[in-house]
């Protein structure tokens, strides 16, 4: 019986063949091979009459041999001699000239004067004669294709792969044609009695229909069947994950009445939204687990995100826990500590004068502090003094312990690596923390394991009360230039009200380190080759002090800047003495200037989606309504400006996220890539197929719950350890 594992070099292919597929294509196994699938498929057209062929037309056409004849290219510089045989061939309508390079003897012993037969190929013009080079074609005495057989031989549908230098789909076609029937008993991964409810195809069946299909039917039923192949093992391998995870032991952190939590919002100012009410109860539901909760906590910028998460993690240090809230910059942990510790007042400063009886104390653990501050938030983290740690990277070095930590809190997770969130959460000394993992816009992958069903959502969808919405407008300064004029005007109208506004540039500008901003994302592989440059925050500065802004205050605010001098750009912003800052990314988070209404970021084809949403959320984070115009060159029909029109159709972050999934793929699931390149699954996409995965993780949930180890299912066994080998299971145990 054949194997999906069987290596090539010893099963149906020679050795040439085989380690041609392993150099060029990573093709190793006879599964391999056969999962190979066409990136699309040709027909080789109707049935053509010689008079009616125009140069560059793939055609189909029924002719008998005239002549042929063979001849010698000599070798010249540079390229070696060459075998070539020429053809005549009529239909009674005209004639046509075929031209084969090597092989010539073989093609003249078999197109011989009087033979019909069936060539297909691409017409092109050589000397004033019409010609074919190197068609394919089928003899029909032969065959005894005639009539309408050979019409249905015309529109046969032929495979197209994905093919490299040396290695062309024709030949790759020949292979996986060798496989397919090398492996006609190869064990089918699917259960008969799942076939069966579903109503799919035989794997094999379906591997003969998605190389050699017949009609175009046949390749939708076969896709069908291969997905699913996809989408259930995939969810057996998450189905065991979960149910391993449910084992796991976690200390519930249930909370108590009468606790710093009551009197927290005893004291809040204002009426929690019914949003911030329903995720606070899933919350304390999942914090009360003996399980860890592992929890994604959705809301766009403003949306009220960090109160929902302080309020979790007072629940889990009334329980008589510590809490960690991990920051990916500086800028934002210590603006976070601010405001939970101007949030909590009194209840912030446990063994102070001025703190309340069931206060706690909220340390900050950054790489910069001086080593006094340094060592006392390493003691209170490690006393258990401080109930609340905030801090970046800081956190996860291996001489920083707690004394019971219960909950990990990761402000815009996709800012970490799945190592440094695992690291953080082994630092627990009772069984395993409850994770919160926060964000506007999640990643592709991580709206594909919501969808999978290996990830728990919570969503706020209600911004808070007296919170005006923000508006974004796409400007294309190259087509419409008077749409740029009047962004700048609309600047000035803002500041004119006594606002402020943020202009955005992908790079800091002249000097070391000009060509890159702080945190700009790769340049998008949409951009067209030759650009120029993208704009940069020195020239557009003095650009606008020279032109539209010249008798407003604009400022410039990169990294590239001492802290000290960002900081007083800051507050000279947020204190009214500055109109308009001209920044790179470095506002991205942790930047709250209520009076800010306007942005304008320029080149906003070079950013990606979620940070051009991370960007936006500058702005509007007053009573006032925000504006945010997308400032771009990019064509009109781009993939360019469809992410950008995606951006200023909505300002639902996980609705943006489904866009992205949709531009980029949800990258390896089970592996730590990004993006679809190295994707493990090769038929199944996530938006279009997400009622099919629905389908699929029942099915494995409930097989998981009757056979854990599928010790009664081997072919599904095998099929799950060749997606899931040692590497990939670690990591998806720490994701």
């Amino acid at each position: 019986m054949s194997t999906w594992d069987e290596p090539l070099r010893k099963g149906p292919l020679g050795g040439r063949t085989a380690k041609a597929l392993a150099d060029k294509l990573d093709l190793h196994t006879l599964g391999d091979l056969l999962r190979y699938y066409p990136r699309r498929y040709d027909r080789r057209g109707e049935l053509t009459d010689l008079a009616l062929l125009r140069e560059g037309e793939d055609v189909t056409v029924q002719a008998k041999v005239l002549d042929a004849r063979r001849r010698t290219i000599p070798a010249r510089q540079g390229r070696r001699r060459m075998d070539m045989m020429e053809a005549t061939v009529t239909d009674g309508t005209g004639r046509l000239h075929l031209t084969f390079f090597n092989r010539g003897s073989h093609h003249q012993n078999t197109l011989v004067p009087g033979r019909l037969a069936m060539f297909s190929g691409r017409v092109s013009t050589f000397k004033g004669r019409r010609q074919l080079d190197h068609p394919e074609y089928v003899l029909l005495d032969d065959e005894g294709l005639e009539g309408e057989a050979a019409r249905a031989y015309a529109n046969e549908l032929i495979p197209v792969y994905p093919a490299v230098k040396g290695l062309d789909s024709a030949t790759i076609a020949r292979s996986v044609g060798v496989a397919l029937d090398y492996a006609v008993d190869i064990p089918d991964p699917l259960p008969p009695e799942l076939r069966d409810r579903k109503g799919l195809l035989g794997v094999h069946r379906a591997l003969v229909q998605i190389h050699r299909p017949a009609e175009w039917a046949e390749v939708g039923t076969a896709r069908r069947r291969l997905k699913w192949d996809e989408a259930f093992v995939l969810q057996l391998a998450l189905a065991q994950r979960r149910q391993q995870a449910e084992e796991l032991p976690a200390r519930p952190r249930p909370g108590t009445d009468g606790g710093i939590l009551d009197a927290f919002d005893a004291q809040l100012p204002f009426t929690l939204t019914e949003g911030q009410e329903e995720v606070g109860a899933r919350l304390a539901e999942r914090l009360n687990a003996t399980h860890p909760m592992h929890c994604l906590l959705q809301g766009d910028v403003g949306a009220g995100k960090t109160l929902v998460a302080l309020r979790a993690m007072l629940r889990v240090v009334d329980s008589g826990g510590q809490a960690v809230m991990l920051a990916p910059t500086e800028v934002l942990a210590q603006q976070h500590h601010r405001s939970i510790s101007a949030m909590l007042g009194a209840l912030g400063r446990a063994g102070q004068i001025d703190g309340a009886d069931t206060a706690t104390r909220v340390a900050l653990l950054t790489g910069s502090m001086n080593t006094a501050a340094r060592r006392e938030a390493l003691l209170e983290a490690a006393s258990g003094q401080a109930g609340i740690v905030v801090g970046t990277h800081a956190l996860l070095q291996e001489h920083v312990s707690f004394a019971d930590l219960g909950l990990v809190v990761v402000d815009e997770q996709h800012r970490f690596g799945v190592e440094q969130r695992d690291a953080l959460r082994e630092k627990a000394t009772d069984g395993r923390p409850h994770v919160l993992v926060m964000t506007a816009t999640p990643i592709p992958r991580t709206v594909a394991m919501t969808v999978y069903g290996d990830l728990d959502v919570v969503a706020l969808t209600q911004l808070p009360r007296g919170r005006a919405p923000i508006s974004t407008h796409v400007v294309p300064a190259h087509e419409k230039p008077h749409f740029l004029t009047r962004a700048w005007e609309r600047v000035r109208e803002e500041v004119g009200q006594g606002r402020q506004a943020f202009v955005v540039c992908p790079r800091i500008g002249d000097g070391p380190g000009g060509e890159t901003g702080d945190e700009v994302e790769a340049p998008p592989e949409d951009a067209p080759p030759g650009a120029r440059p993208p704009l940069a925050v020195l020239d557009v500065l003095a650009r606008l002090r020279e032109g539209p802004l010249a008798d407003v205050r604009v400022e410039a605010l990169h990294g590239r800047m001492a802290p000290d001098d960002k900081e007083a750009v800051m507050r000279r912003l947020t204190s009214g003495q500055t109109d308009v800052v001209v920044s790179t990314t470095v506002i991205e988070v942790g930047v709250d200037v209520p009076n800010a209404t306007v942005m304008a970021i320029m080149d906003a084809d070079r950013f990606g989606i979620s940070q051009l949403h991370q960007l936006r959320g500058r702005v509007g984070r007053g009573q006032l309504p925000g504006l945010c115009l997308l400032v771009t060159e990019a064509e009109e029909g781009s993939p360019a400006r469809e992410r950008l029109a995606a951006v200023a159709s909505t300002t639902d972050g996980f609705e943006l996220s489904r866009a992205d999934l949709e531009m980029r793929r949800e990258g390896d699931v089970l592996g730590d890539a990004q993006s679809g390149a190295r994707s493990s699954l090769r038929m199944l996409t996530l938006v279009k197929d997400e009622e099919l995965i629905g389908e699929a993780r029942e099915e494995a949930t409930r097989l998981v719950a009757e056979d854990p180890g599928l010790t009664g299912h081997r072919p599904l066994a095998d099929a799950l350890a060749a997606l899931l080998p040692e590497e990939r299971a670690e990591y998806l145990d720490k994701t």
